[in-house]
């Protein structure tokens, strides 16, 4: 019996692998959790054989739960579960002792993959995503203006704020938050935000 526990700090996201996985009669959920914190807790009290992480939540990040369950428990294999395929951030997943790493547009059917080759063969990293080899391959070019207004929105300041901060107009952010929307390929405001807070490990 594989015993999992999920942490995500979207719990919509929680409630569908949950959903998804009910019938699935070798895998049993024992626990979620929305921040760091509270699962290194669930960790201590249910020892899952595997756990599925958010890399970026609040309290304490996915990174270093993952040191800190890998040091108290070091048969527990951790899945990193990001939106993003940011080869650092990977990479420092790996260093913390994660065993794989699947994308959350993954598909559901994938994430169920993922649990069952770690739990058979000791790592799943979706092919999908990048390494740091890969980092030449696809360059995000961005000013030096429009690296300061995403460190600044990966810290949760408004547009209003950021104006402030860098004396500028906020229909100067605004614009070039548009510009940065279409040089990472991403669609909206939310996706920007956790494009911004996860891209701090590229800084």
């Amino acid at each position: 019996m594989i015993t999992l526990a999920i942490a995500e700090d979207h719990q919509a996201l929680i409630d569908g692998m949950k959903l998804f996985l009910r019938n699935e009669a070798d895998i049993q959920i024992v626990g979620e959790a929305n921040d760091g914190e509270a699962l290194i807790e669930l960790v201590r009290q249910k020892r899952p054989s595997i756990v599925i992480t958010d890399i970026r939540m609040p309290k304490c990040d996915g990174i270093s739960a993952t040191k800190t369950i890998k040091e108290e428990f070091p048969k527990t294999k951790v899945i990193a579960f990001s939106m993003f395929d940011q080869a650092e951030a990977i990479e420092q997943m790996k260093h913390a002792g994660a065993s794989g790493y699947i994308m959350k547009n993954a598909s559901l059917q994938k994430v169920l993959e993922a649990i069952r080759t770690v739990d058979k063969y000791g790592q799943y990293f979706d092919n999908s995503i990048a390494t740091i080899d890969d980092l030449t391959k696809e360059v995000i070019i961005l000013s030096t203006r429009e690296k300061d207004i995403l460190r600044l929105i990966g810290e949760g300041h408004s547009s209003q704020e950021i104006a402030d901060l860098l004396s500028i107009g906020k229909a100067t952010v605004d614009t070039h938050r548009k510009n940065i929307i279409k040089k990472i390929n991403v669609h909206g405001k939310t996706d920007l935000i956790r494009f911004a807070i996860e891209r701090k490990y590229d800084f």
